[in-house]
């Protein structure tokens, strides 16, 4: 059972649901990649803190560079949200777009659009055996939502940006051909090992308990370097306290089922203003995420365990919404995330010689790559696109 206090239930089924993978997410079970624990101290020109998706974007630019970089992890890689997450890949900022245009400004939210398209490709690219190109479907549950995605439409069409209208077995909303589904899990353990053969130095379960601009403490070990990036999105408020008032931290829950030919879902899918999403992977398992807003009080928090509320709604939403009916609930899980008040990330110089990212909104798997290369460069006193966008 989840650890929550509280018997989980299968929608179908009057007991206690049993859940063998309590807080695994679908990602991870059955993927492992061994890292050492950092042990005495260590060199580098560069350490990074945090090895998700951002953290090892992060230190591949490093690399790259031709930098020393010597990375710590608190868990392991991919452990986090980067791990935890709906594996969607879309393009743009936290906002739809036309929401991006009225808040940021229509040159700021093009521009962040056409990096997070080209991202996009570039991720595809480095792991094309993760990642399927599929599209994303974002579905209308109100006449309100309808008019938005038209709203939404009209604005992308407007900045040339690709978008269609959705009208077919899923409902009526918008289609975004150009954005994809991936294994957030299988990617980020490829990356890692690619790192690992370029000369990186990469150490789990060693989280920072102290950091300076030319010096990482971890229980076991210390880096001394000549910088740092801190590649974290949840908890990074507690990481690096001077940032509480830009980034708060959240806990988004998700679950996953077996195989299924109950529902055929050719993308990821997100609805109900966002808060929703699921999508069903090549083996015809469906992972649901969202219904957030619905224990809103609740899931501002850092503890990252499922809930009974929580878990609740998802399986109504699983059944109701999605329309899996008979196939079983296999994972259950959460993840704690950072979200901002204008949903753009934190990327800025936290302290001397220490750059941060972090702070997604929920969106991070392509703007957090974007963001970890950015605060790599920035740590080296380069310039960088993403960054000036931020700044």
């Amino acid at each position: 059972m989840v650890d929550s206090g509280m018997p989980l239930r299968d929608a179908r089924r009057p007991g206690p649901w049993p859940a063998p993978h309590s807080n695994v997410s679908l990602w991870a079970d059955g993927h492992r990649l061994d890292l050492p624990t950092l042990a005495g101290e260590v060199t580098a020109d560069v350490c990074v803190v945090g090895l998700g998706g951002s953290g090892l974007a992060a230190v591949h630019e490093l690399v790259r560079l031709g930098r020393r970089v010597v990375a710590v992890e608190a868990g392991v890689v991919a452990g986090g949200a980067a791990g935890r997450n709906g594996g969607f890949l879309l393009a743009g900022p936290a906002d739809f777009h036309h929401d991006a245009v009225a808040r940021h400004g229509r040159e700021r939210a093009v521009r962040l659009y056409a990096l997070t398209l080209a991202e996009l490709d570039r991720i595809a690219a480095s792991t094309p055996e993760a990642v399927r190109r599929v599209g994303s479907i974002r579905l209308a549950t109100s006449a309100e939502e309808v008019e938005d995605c038209r709203a939404q439409l009209a604005a992308m069409r407007a900045d040339r940006l690709p978008a269609e209208w959705y009208d077919g077995a899923l409902g009526v909303g918008l289609r975004i051909p150009t954005d994809a589904a991936f294994h957030p899990v299988a990617r980020a353990h490829q990356l890692a090992r690619a790192a690992l053969d370029a000369g990186a130095r990469l150490f789990a379960r060693s989280p920072a308990v102290e950091l300076a601009g030319d010096c990482v403490e971890t229980p076991g070990g210390r880096v001394r370097c000549d910088a740092v990036v801190v590649a974290v999105d949840g908890g990074l408020d507690v990481l690096l306290p001077e940032l509480a008032g830009r980034v708060r931290t959240a806990r988004l829950q998700m679950l996953a089922t077996a195989p299924t030919r109950e529902v055929r879902i050719p993308c990821p899918v997100y609805a109900r203003w966002g808060y929703d999403y699921w999508q069903q992977d090549a083996a015809g398992r469906v992972a649901l995420g969202g219904c957030r807003d619905l224990a809103m009080d609740d899931e501002w928090t850092h503890d990252a365990t499922p809930t009974p509320a929580v878990q609740g709604a998802l399986d109504r939403a699983l059944r109701e919404r999605v329309g899996v009916r008979e196939a079983a609930v296999t994972h259950r899980w959460a993840a704690s995330v950072g979200y901002t008040d204008d949903g753009l990330p934190v990327l800025a110089a936290a302290r001397p010689g220490v750059w941060a990212a972090g702070g997604y909104s929920g969106t991070g798997n392509v703007v957090g790559a974007l963001c970890g290369r950015a605060a790599a460069r920035r740590a080296l006193g380069l310039a960088d696109e993403m960054a000036a966008l931020l700044g």
